[in-house]
Formats: C-alpha cells, structure tokens, sequence
C-alpha cells in the first residue's frame, strides 16, 4: 500500500513541475495569421521550359528577416536546370557537365537561392530585389517586405499541363525556425501597369506558405524582462538563467565579462560572424534584456520608462522591435522615441502594442557596450481599471524581434507601498512543498 502511495505522488510531482515550466510553442497567438508566403509566377514559356519571378512576401506582423538574410531551398519534380537567374543567384552550380557551350547557372536537384546585395549592377537586378535578403515586417515597413528573384528553368514542362511544382521548400532566414508546406497552384497573379491603364496575369502561380517556430529556431530563449518600480527600491532582476547559465567548463568562451582586458581579441577572434551569440557574463545569460520601469504617476495619468539592452557582443540589430501585451495600451496617449502601432489578436481588444526606434534616430541596436541599448518613455490615461496593486502596472508578455522573453515570476514583481507587505505563497507551491515532504517521510519510514 505505501508502495503504491508513494508512486502516485511521485507521478503527481512530476506533472506538477512539467506544469509550472515556461514551453515554447510554434503557434503565436499575438500573430495567429503571421506567415511567409512564396509567390511563383510563370510570365513566359520557353522552348524547353519558363521563365518565372519568384516573390518572398513576409506576412508577419512583427518578425522580421535580418542579416545576413534569407535563403530558399526546393527540390525540382524532374530534371529541371535553372539557365540563368536575376536579382538572385544559386550558392552551388552543382554537376553541369553534361551540358556542351552553353553551360547554365544551376544543375542542382535542390538547389540553394539567396538574395543579392545592395549595390549590384542594373542589369543583374529585377523590381523589388538586392536586399541582401532582408526582409522588414508587414507592419513596421510593409514597402520592404517583401523580395524578388527571376529565373530561366530548363528541362522542364512547356504548357500548364506539363510544368510541374517544385516541392520539399525549405526557408532559412537567416538560420532554422521554419518549416514549408508544400506548394499548391493558384489563381494567376495579375500585374497592373504603372499607369494603372493594363492588367496582364501569370501563366501559372503556386505558392508555398512557411510558418516560424521559437523552438525550432533556438532551444533557449533570446530575450528577458527585468521589472522596476518608483514606489518600490526592489529592481526585479531577470529570472536566473533565463537563457542559459554560465558553465566555462562544458562550454568555454560561452560569454566574457565586460571588464576583460581580452575582450577585444575575442570578439574580433575567429567566429565573429557566427549565428551564436557571444554574450556578456550575467546571471540571466540572454543577448537581449528589456527594462520596464514604472517611472511617475500623475492625476490622471502614468508614466514608463523602457529600456532595450543589447549584451551580445556579435550582434547589431537593425529595424529592431519590441511587441508589449499590457491591458492599459487602448488609453496610451504619447510615446517620446519610439514609433508605435496598435496590434489587435483579438479582435476589438487593444491591449498590445508594436513600438520600434525611429529611423536614422535609434532604429539601430548597437552591440554590447556603452552604446548597445536604446529607451524611450510611453505615457498612459488612466483608466477605471487602474492600480498599481498586485503588478497590475506590468506587462504580460513580451517579444523581441518576434521572439518571446522569458518573464520574472509574478510573486516577485514590485509591490505597491499599499499593498500587504505579506508575501503570499502560490498554491502550486504550497501543494508542491506538502507532496515533497510525504514523500520524503514514507521514502524513509
């Protein structure tokens, strides 16, 4: 009997603590319809094959396609050769040796395509190319979001009913995090002329829409919260750990401290390119923190402070974002230096903001250093919800270039001057504390 007593509260304790952990998933509720879609369009057949313009349109709210840019990948349904290609090129020839003269840009059965960079020659480029693969979001510049190769495929169908789709898409951007579903013809795009007097439409278009997943991307988190108040000298520091912890035994170099007279050999060393950021020492271990600071209180209004602060000392994020969840952003009156736009997830609730820097102003993160951060202060109307009992003035959640910050627990945020100055223990704690003494007591009965 006490055996079986004993396994079922180790089986509870176990779902508890799976329970209390913070999971990533790929579904993000604050941009459920957030995709990227691969536009193929076919404007003209060829004696063995087409010619097609290839568009990447970032239909996310908030999420963003950095440098070094994107790279787009498929696997052809035949033996199809790409002839030549614009405003994009191929990263491997591949074995074109079966071809005598004319030799073409690309003989790879799954062929790699990225973007080519600003400043290419005029008659290398197409409308809405040479970006160097970067990609704005829909909603911060919807202008440039949005990137275009052509490309001459050979040895392929003639007609709508010999072309074959391209499948097995795959999009880096610029590293892993998502995943392609197979591509599926649709409508033909039409095309309005300049003068907006003459519509003409592709022969054929597909697309292939591709979705972003936190965990794939990164198996730990990039980013932290870190809280503070006026009515409280307690500065909540972000959760220990929060993106991983300090081990210079298993994984050397993993960060440096600021102080270090090597510091500036390391991060010129070997690797400065890296995906992996080469971060500052700190408790919490994350390239990038942010600071919600609840600054003054007034009659009828309140005041906040934030700060975004760069610790990675491989890394500067350009057209940066932040995305704030707080019920108190439908009565936000000013923001002093950073752009804002509304984001509703759901529906006519406006409870979550969009801020960015200002261009040529702070709309550039530099590294970690004495300039890697930027802040700008927000002033709310208060409203009959109101109060800064129980971290009401906190936010809910938190994204940094779409990616989601670990938050410090609620029962360690600053509390009020008004508020009891009993600290209150959760009720998964309590349960937690009693299970782990039972079990203690019958393991050694």
């Amino acid at each position: 009997m006490m055996g079986i007593i004993f396994k079922f509260i180790i089986s509870l304790l176990f779902l508890l603590s799976c329970n209390s952990f913070t999971s990533t998933e790929a579904y993000d509720a604050l941009d459920p319809n957030g995709n990227i879609t691969i536009k193929w369009d076919i404007i003209s057949w060829t004696p063995d094959g087409y010619v097609a313009v290839v568009t990447i349109y970032n239909f996310q709210a908030y999420r963003h396609i950095q440098t070094p840019g994107w790279t787009l990948g498929w696997t052809w349904a035949k033996k199809e050769i790409i002839w030549s290609m614009t405003g994009g090129q191929a990263t491997d020839q591949g074995d074109c040796s079966r071809f005598k003269g004319n030799i073409p840009h690309c003989c790879k059965k799954t062929p790699t395509i990225v973007d080519l960079l600003p400043g290419t020659p005029y008659n290398q480029q197409i409308a809405n190319c040479c970006k160097g693969g970067v990609l704005s979001s829909w909603v911060q510049d919807p202008a440039n979001a949005a990137g275009s190769f052509q490309l001459s495929v050979g040895s392929a169908g003639t007609s709508n009913k010999t072309v074959r789709v391209p499948k097995n898409f795959t999009l880096k951007a610029p590293g892993p995090g998502y995943t392609c579903g197979p591509a599926k013809v649709v409508r033909p795009t039409k095309f309005i002329t300049a003068d907006k007097r003459r519509a003409t439409q592709a022969l054929m278009t597909w697309n292939a829409t591709c979705t972003y997943s936190q965990f794939l991307a990164q198996k730990a988190p990039t980013c932290c919260v870190s809280l503070s108040a006026f009515y409280n000298d307690t500065i909540v520091q972000c959760p220990k750990c929060a993106c991983g912890c300090q081990n210079n035994i298993t994984q050397p170099g993993s960060c440096v401290e600021a102080d270090s007279p090597y510091l500036a050999s390391v991060v010129s060393g070997s690797g400065k390119n890296s995906y992996m950021p080469l971060v500052q020492c700190t408790s919490h271990m994350c390239p990038i923190r942010v600071h919600w600071h609840v600054k003054l209180n007034y009659k009828e209004y309140w005041r906040v402070k934030i700060t975004v602060t760069n610790f990675n000392y491989r890394m500067n994020y350009s057209d940066w974002n932040i995305v704030v969840q707080h019920p108190n952003f439908s009565n936000l009156t000013q923001t002093f230096s950073f752009d804002y736009k509304s984001l509703t997830p759901y529906g006519d609730i406006n409870d979550t903001a969009m801020l960015w820097g200002i261009k040529f102003y702070n709309d550039f993160l530099m590294q970690a250093g004495p300039l890697g951060n930027v802040q700008s202060e927000v002033l709310f109307q208060k409203d009959a919800t109101f109060t800064f009992d129980k971290g009401w003035a906190f936010p809910r959640r938190v994204y940094f270039n779409g990616d989601n910050c670990v938050m410090p627990p609620p029962d360690a945020y600053p509390w009020s001057p008004n508020a009891s100055s009993q600290q209150h223990v959760s009720l998964l704690t309590l349960v937690m504390t009693f299970l782990s003494t039972l079990t203690f007591m019958f393991a050694y009965a």
